[in-house]
């Protein structure tokens, strides 16, 4: 919960620059519908969100999801994607990814001896490669097409992702470009989920409060539990289990589990 609360105040900060710069505009953020887990299984916990969402379920829309760490979040956005038959998550990973990369590719073309500088992520230079990402649909999908001539770029993100998305030049300076950019890849994300659920698409975003306030739809969820040391209950014993993995090895026997769990247990004690 302490480490929910010092990444909320970090993007924040985030945000606020964002305001400051005219890129996002201060909003009263829309209510969202608190459903507490303790006590549901995560296919509950879906199953009352698609019933809310009643016939937009089959239509389209964006699904926005919130919710402290070990609520749950990930695993009942899972459950949607089997639940629903045309379901896709959403993640702005990739835009932060795709924005580093024209910002690295611009000093390494520009700047003497061509390194990283961030002094280059002036609000002029990130509007520009901002309208570089073309979201929509290509080659029969969805997709972010990156397109720069002037610096050399163009590709999908879809054929990125796990190669130029990922290398170094994006990997080691990612941290310094996101922090500077959380406004305009909000504005980026909630233009592109209104154009996938107006397509007949529903969108799964996850997110934290700070940013996904600003995406734009009605149907907004927060997983809550009204006793929260159930996640640090959670949080113990996935610690526990996956020490236990480790010490019993191949053995199945009832009493080996048993005594590799106890093991486990009186390991983390003692660190």
């Amino acid at each position: 919960m302490g480490r929910d609360e010092e990444d909320a105040a970090k993007l924040k900060v985030g945000i606020e620059h964002a305001q400051a710069k005219g890129v996002l505009e201060k909003i009263t953020p829309a209510p969202y519908d608190q459903i507490d887990v303790f006590g549901k299984s995560a296919d509950e916990v879906a199953d009352i969100m698609i019933g809310k969402l009643g016939e937009k379920a089959s239509s389209g829309c964006v699904l926005v999801l919130v919710g402290l760490s070990g609520t749950g979040k990930g695993t009942t956005v899972d459950k949607l994607k089997g639940k629903l038959a045309k379901a896709v998550t959403w993640s702005n990973g990739n835009v932060f990814r795709s924005l580093t990369l024209l910002a690295a590719t611009y000093c390494q073309k520009t700047l003497p001896g061509g390194q990283f500088d961030k002094a280059v992520l002036t609000p002029e230079n990130l509007a520009a490669w901002m309208a570089m990402l073309k979201f929509g649909k290509f080659n029969d999908k969805f997709d972010i097409h990156i397109e720069a001539a002037e610096l050399g770029v163009d590709g999908y993100v879809s054929e990125w992702a796990n190669t130029v998305l990922k290398g170094p030049m994006v990997g080691s300076n990612i941290p310094t470009v996101a922090e500077v950019t959380q406004g305009e890849v909000v504005k980026f994300a909630s233009a592109a989920c209104k154009a996938m659920g107006e397509a007949g698409v529903v969108v799964l975003l996850e997110g934290r409060e700070q940013t996904v306030d600003h995406i734009e739809s009605p149907h907004r969820f927060n997983l809550v539990l009204s006793d929260p040391r159930l996640i640090g209950m959670r949080r113990g014993a996935q610690r526990i289990g996956a020490r236990a993995l480790e010490l019993i090895g191949v053995a199945k026997e009832d009493n080996a589990c048993i005594a590799a769990v106890a093991l486990a247990l009186g390991q983390l004690v003692e660190e």
